[in-house]
């Protein structure tokens, strides 16, 4: 079933989960015993990323692997889909594929450069930018489309303004739902969303919460991404540095606190970026579940 439709019809916030492709067979084993645990917890959909760079390898692992969800554990899955690395007759071979696999649902993303590139660059008969991916997808085939946004500005974005006026632009190219980059203080989200709303931007917006548990893993990914660790947090973080299991219990209560209170602001659900580990995810889920602090919330 189309994710779009799903979220439309959904008559409480919807929960979904990242997973990415494992690299090695201690990664299969990660990956096959969080499915086997968040599959039980009834999430709306689940989403698998094409993994770095956007090999011909990578891309038919990340089918495989949405297509087994779909088959194996009866979850509506979407493939992650770049531009990196292909032509445009590529990237069609890749969605016919894709297609032909019973994939219903694409997250269109432009990609980040291949590994050892600090700049990004078009493949030579390929595209350039996300929102023409998405006008292709659209054009020429039949999947639910949703994109990337990013509530603290995209990292390569010129300004705020100019990163808002390319997420209207991936709307109206056929995004039909909107998943968050990582963020930590939920003003940005608050922020983000107004404005966005105040340009047109009418489809729904999931806010995408990583749960910490490890801190020099999260010191590194918001390193990358440019989302911004609060200095009232990093500070917690860094009292507990050297007491692995301090930081996870803090991460998990930490975001726990931060989804509710996005649901109680209306937020239509939470994308929650597991790392191909279930425990933090089950937890938090778990935990919002019994609260409902959507009671009563307006949607955003």
């Amino acid at each position: 079933m189309r994710i779009d439709e799903r979220i439309a019809g959904a008559t409480q916030p919807t929960f979904s989960f990242e997973f990415f492709p494992p690299r090695s067979e201690e990664g299969e084993r990660n990956l096959e015993t969080a499915l086997d645990e968040l599959s039980g917890m009834d999430p709306t959909f689940v989403s698998v990323t094409y993994g770095a760079g956007g090999s011909d390898t990578q891309r038919r692992k990340t089918t495989d692997i949405v297509a087994g969800i779909k088959s194996d554990f009866g979850l509506e899955a979407m493939a992650h889909f770049t531009c990196v690395g292909a032509t445009v007759q590529e990237l069609r071979d890749t969605l016919d594929t894709m297609r032909d696999a019973g994939i219903e649902n694409v997250l269109a993303l432009r990609g980040d450069p291949p590994a050892g590139q600090d700049e990004w660059t078009a493949t030579d008969g390929g595209l350039r930018y996300s929102r023409e991916l998405i006008e292709m997808i659209r054009a020429e085939y039949d999947f639910a489309i949703g994109a990337a946004c990013f509530p603290e500005v995209h990292i390569h974005a010129e300004s705020a303004e100019s990163d808002l006026r390319h997420l209207k632009a991936k709307v109206d190219a056929g995004a039909r739902f909107l998943i968050t980059q990582l963020f930590f203080d939920n003003a940005f989200f608050y922020d983000f969303a107004a404005r966005a709303r105040e340009i047109g931007i009418e489809v729904p917006i999931l806010p995408g919460i990583m749960p910490i548990t490890n801190y020099q893993q999260i010191r590194k990914i918001t390193s990358m991404c440019g989302s911004v660790i609060p200095a009232h947090l990093l500070a917690e973080l860094d009292l507990r540095a050297d007491d692995p299991q301090a930081v996870t219990d803090f991460g998990v209560a930490y975001a726990t606190l931060q989804c509710a209170d996005l649901l109680a602001n209306g937020a239509p659900g939470i994308h929650f970026y597991t790392l191909n580990r279930s425990p933090a995810t089950r937890a938090i889920l778990s935990a919002l579940r019994a609260m409902a602090p959507w009671r009563g919330a307006v949607p955003a």
